[in-house]
């Protein structure tokens, strides 16, 4: 068996860490030039073009989406006839949605209630 320990950091972009009083001070404290001076030494992070920046595709968030409305995978991928291993791939970034799907998830952040009751009885068989 191995010594290394391996953990797990989950990062909550909804509740950044606190910084201590000590922290705060010593970041307000910088000046612009300061900023940019760390910024250009960090070789990890390298500053970014204008040119590499336009290359970025905004990623439409299902989880935030999901979250905000306060659904589970299940109740949310239920509600808005969305396959779970969908859903989930989309969360988990092993596959990206389409036009339409980005589309539908606009929709959904913009007006939830309203994409439920469109899509009430979808999928659902008419009887004649």
């Amino acid at each position: 068996m191995s010594d290394a320990i391996t953990t797990k950091t989950v990062a909550n972009f909804d509740k950044p860490p606190r910084l201590s009083k000590a922290e705060k001070a010593r970041l307000d404290g910088l000046t612009d030039e300061a900023i940019a001076r760390a910024a250009a030494d960090d070789a990890d992070n390298p500053i970014l073009t204008q040119a590499e920046l336009a290359q970025f595709e905004p990623v439409t968030d299902a989880r935030r989406i999901r979250h905000t409305l306060n659904l589970t995978q299940e109740a949310f991928a239920r509600a808005f006839h969305i396959p779970i291993g969908t859903l989930r791939d989309w969360e988990q970034h092993r596959a990206k949605p389409d036009q339409a799907a980005r589309n539908l998830l606009k929709v959904i952040a913009a007006a939830p209630e309203t994409v439920k009751d469109a899509l009430a009885g979808v999928g659902e068989r008419v009887e004649g």
